[in-house]
């Protein structure tokens, strides 16, 4: 379960105030995996922060009754000065999980050779995506949120990628952010819709992605 209270958050933008996330309330139930769909600039990967707790709301509080991952994807969750290999050994400290075993797994998985052992700094967006999909598929989470992350690598990497995902998803569940319809059909089993502020929940993932691809059509 996740949950919702008043969540309210904004920017300012050329000193305008700009409402990404406004006064949500709403339950997110548990054991679904839901596709997270919205414009571009919706505020997706706002939300996804504000639901890892990696970003301070400015009024209002996400609760859950279960572990949650950082947004897989999302560039801000490592140190760059520290290489590959130390942030994954920092987070295993955080989440009290064997950290030479996490570093390990990461090392084989990521395929980042010398790189994982040189400053994040140095990454390309793509092998920072792959240093922190690897990390958090690393760690069992009760839900994952991951954004995109997916298609990142070639295409042995990809299905990969693919394959770890669909393990863990056999015993948690999922926030997932993507543009391709038909990885929202194959992963998550509900979704969920961000407009103006708003979230609106769909039991029916269908339902779910022709609401959004209507809302793709107006403005």
């Amino acid at each position: 379960m996740i949950r919702f209270e008043g969540l309210t958050k904004s920017y300012r933008v050329r000193g305008i105030r700009k409402v990404v996330i406004d006064g949500l309330d709403l339950e997110l139930p548990s054991g679904k995996s839901l596709g997270l769909l919205g414009r571009n600039g919706a505020g997706k990967s706002t939300l996804l922060q504000l639901i890892a707790g990696t970003m301070r709301p400015d009024s209002g509080r996400v609760t859950s009754d279960g572990s949650i991952s950082w947004p897989v994807g999302f560039g801000g969750s490592f140190h760059p000065e520290m290489t590959g290999a130390e942030n994954v050994r920092f987070i295993a400290r955080i989440y009290g999980v064997d950290s030479d075993e996490l570093v390990d797994f990461v090392d084989e998985f990521a395929e980042l050779r010398k790189h994982y052992h040189m400053p994040v700094r140095s990454y390309s967006s793509g092998m920072r995506s792959r240093l922190t999909f690897g990390a958090s598929m690393g760690i069992r989470f009760d839900t994952y949120l991951v954004d995109e992350v997916t298609a990142v690598g070639d295409g042995g990497f990809r299905q990969k990628s693919r394959r770890i995902f669909i393990d863990r998803m056999q015993r948690s569940s999922a926030i997932l952010v993507s543009h391709e319809m038909q990885q929202i059909r194959e992963f998550c089993n509900a979704a969920i819709m961000l407009e103006d502020g708003k979230l609106y929940y769909f039991d029916n993932v269908e339902e779910a992605i022709t609401a959004h691809q209507d809302m793709m059509l107006v403005k």
